[in-house]
């Protein structure tokens, strides 16, 4: 069976492969302190349903502890080195299986593997805290190697970090009218995608959030980034497959045979 991908919206996917649900960056709620999900509705609580669940940072969007909490119980759950002790609501999720990693390591999981890979990106708490736990991605490797990029910029040794993947799930976009540093706009997840060569890309981490009362300030953030990654991967990588999904839709890329 090929590999399927599900987008529920910002950092949220579902992977399936070889029978196995791997579930990144997990977010449920309807608002997050000054953010509110502005399309798509939450995920159903089908997508809480994992045999995996990976965390790219620490950051609230990416590490929530209330969709963590929604979780069945005994669910595995992969967290950067000291997210634990960095974030204390994660010691009351007793019933979960919480996992630190850093990059390097490698996770089994049901009928797939995942190799945990650098990110660039502050991988702090925010707002406050040390730099203690570094921000991570992941490449599921099953029938199809799929690189969930989380939250990162680019970086010098990218392809090779990453290494032959298939399909790339990358963030292309944020939350507010502005990207700070350490992250991938459009054009820089365009040139990612010329770097790292999969097969395929899946553009997530944009559209969902967006802070309120700031609807009318540079709105252009929120709507174009799909369409103009779109764009931009034609044009940087002709040979790639792009699959902008809408929230809750579904893409079986095509994969080389393995």
């Amino acid at each position: 069976m090929p590999v399927e991908i599900t987008w529920w919206g910002h950092a949220t996917c579902t992977v399936e492969d070889r029978g196995t649900r791997v579930l990144t960056d997990p977010l449920f709620t309807r608002r997050l302190a000054h953010l509110r999900r502005r399309r798509g509705a939450p995920p159903p609580p089908s997508a809480a349903l994992a045999d995996l669940v990976l965390v790219s940072h620490l950051h609230a969007d990416h590490l929530h502890v209330p969709s963590l909490a929604r979780l069945a119980p005994g669910t595995r759950v992969v967290v950067p080195r000291d997210a634990v002790r960095a974030v204390p609501g994660l010691r009351k999720l007793r019933t979960l299986k919480i996992i630190e990693v850093d990059a390097g390591d490698r996770i089994e999981a049901g009928n797939v593997v995942v190799r945990v890979v650098p990110a660039d990106h502050d991988g702090r708490r925010l707002p406050v805290g040390p730099q203690r736990s570094p921000a991570l991605g992941y490449v599921v490797d099953g029938d199809a190697r799929t690189y969930f990029a989380g939250d990162t910029g680019l970086f010098e040794s990218m392809g090779e970090a990453v290494g032959d993947v298939d399909v790339a799930l990358l963030p292309v976009g944020g939350w507010g009218p502005y990207l700070g540093a350490h992250h991938l706009d459009p054009a820089r997840a365009a040139e990612a995608l010329a770097r790292i060569a999969p097969r395929a890309a899946v553009p997530v981490h944009y559209g969902t959030y967006w802070p309120i009362g700031m609807d009318a300030v540079r709105p252009h953030e929120f709507h174009t980034p799909g369409d103009e990654f779109v764009r931009q991967a034609a044009l940087r990588a002709p040979g790639v497959a792009v699959h902008r999904l809408g929230h809750g839709e579904s893409v079986r890329p095509e994969v080389a045979d393995r």
